[in-house]
């Protein structure tokens, strides 16, 4: 076990290229904006659907 931990460290620090700090920063952005745009569409769906069923609810029991 101790072995493979040591492999695995020894593969992230000398094989993996990673992106420079400005390139990581600027992905996490783009990823939070659009999952914020997403969150947003499906509540606003959400929210449509959920008045649509009540008042069909409402609508069939009067």
């Amino acid at each position: 076990m101790v072995n493979y931990i040591k492999e695995s460290y020894n593969e992230l620090k000398n094989h993996v290229s990673w992106t420079s700090w400005s390139e990581a920063q600027r992905l996490t952005v783009i990823v939070a904006s659009f999952s914020l745009v997403l969150a947003l569409a499906i509540w606003g769906v959400d929210t449509v659907f959920s008045k649509v069923v009540s008042q069909y609810f409402h609508w069939i029991k009067s």
